[in-house]
């Protein structure tokens, strides 16, 4: 199977659809992720839906494409959007996520005690995991206020941008393991009897962790516990419900590749894992895409013509033949690269033939403004049927 009988992607039938409220862009670095979610949020917003874009990526290049001098976690409105829609855009800011949670699910004492917890000072600024967690829990935050009609995520580009569909099952492992427990476990057995079982159970775990980590951050450990223990179960809940949000028929992902061969390896990886936990897969956006207008002269005519001119020499093929037989050259290698990209496309079609795929023709220089997102979303929508 090749990628001209594959189906069609057709963005604007997803955007334009009310029951779309959630367009996840996934896939690895370099491949233009971020500028086709910024160019959907645009495209949805100017056919008078209000979107926000939220990025779990720290790159500049969202912020920069749509005016905007900086991203924070507050949604900021992208001025410059014609028709009657609403564009925002915000980036995940971590630790501030962290610290809502907290001021929103505990009494002003307690968010206290563990705002200024150390502990929960380095977790919430970078612990492993904790990005994962906090992008569930704001577009979590996001869905509920239902003050959008649309969110695009852009994610981290990696294979990690997929692991927070795992937050759900790592913090539920996190807050069921042995070492939780028995943090927690004074705490909820109360008074006397708590720090008796403390110093029974842990005595030796407090033994080494003490000299390994020093006894004040243990002791900082076993206070943030305590005090978040109340707050953990929510986190769950939470995550849980996110999840099960984003195997709903509301939710659209999309992966994002161009054609070449690590690219799609990426883009077949996170299919097949989308595929694996339920999640609905709307197409693959195949970026930067070349084409030819004189597709009709294959590399090896282009070669032969070259080498032709060449043997005949200035005298006889004229003063122009040197410049025609250079531009032969680049057209038969504009024409090895369209060979090599298609077989490449052609590949991931034959292994995946049930994803609906967008071509966007590659551009001449880098995206960074309204109009430049306009000239991708055109692109990204303008897609001919099979055979057409």
């Amino acid at each position: 199977m090749s990628l001209d009988t594959a189906p069609r992607l057709d963005a604007d039938a997803l955007l334009n659809d009310p029951q779309t409220r959630i367009v996840v862009c996934c896939g690895a670095g370099g491949v233009g992720k971020t500028t086709t979610a910024a160019a959907l949020g645009v495209r949805a917003a100017e056919r008078g839906r209000r979107v926000v874009v939220l990025t779990i990526d720290p790159a500049k290049r969202l912020a920069q494409s749509m005016g905007i001098d900086a991203l924070d976690n507050s949604p900021r409105r992208v001025a410059g959007i014609d028709g009657s829609g609403e564009l925002y855009a915000m980036m995940l800011d971590m630790k501030r996520t962290f610290d809502e949670i907290v001021e929103a699910h505990a009494d002003a004492d307690r968010a206290r005690a563990i705002l200024e917890n150390p502990f929960y000072q380095s977790l919430s600024a970078g612990f492993a995991g904790t990005q994962e967690y906090m992008a569930m829990e704001k577009l979590g935050q996001l869905r509920a206020r239902d003050s959008w009609d649309l969110i695009v995520v852009d994610t981290p580009p990696s294979r990690s941008a997929l692991d927070f569909l795992d937050a759900p099952k790592r913090l539920g492992s996190f807050l069921d393991g042995r070492f939780i427990r028995m943090l927690t476990a004074p705490a909820k057995a109360g008074g006397r009897a708590g720090m008796k079982f403390l110093n029974v159970g842990m005595s030796m775990m407090t033994g080494t962790l003490g000299k390994l980590l020093g006894s004040s951050l243990l002791r900082d450990v076993q206070t943030f516990v305590a005090a978040m223990d109340t707050l953990f179960g929510g986190f769950r809940t939470r995550a849980e419900a996110t999840y099960r949000l984003l195997q709903a028929p509301g939710t659209a992902f999309l992966v994002v590749a161009t054609p070449e061969r690590d690219a799609l390896r990426e883009a077949a990886y996170f299919v097949e894992r989308l595929e694996a936990d339920r999640m609905p897969l709307a197409g693959l956006v195949l970026n930067r895409v070349h084409e030819s207008d004189a597709a009709q002269l294959s590399a090896e005519r282009a070669l032969a013509a070259a080498e032709a001119l060449d043997e005949r020499g200035v005298d006889d093929a004229g003063a122009g033949a040197g410049d025609a037989a250079a531009l032969l050259r680049l057209h038969a290698e504009r024409m090895q690269v369209l060979a090599h990209e298609r077989r490449t496309r052609d590949r991931f079609a034959a292994l995946h033939p049930e994803v609906p795929v967008a071509q966007v023709t590659a551009l001449p220089g880098d995206v960074h403004d309204l109009a430049g997102l306009r000239d991708v979303a055109e692109l990204l929508a303008s897609q001919e049927a099979p055979g057409a």
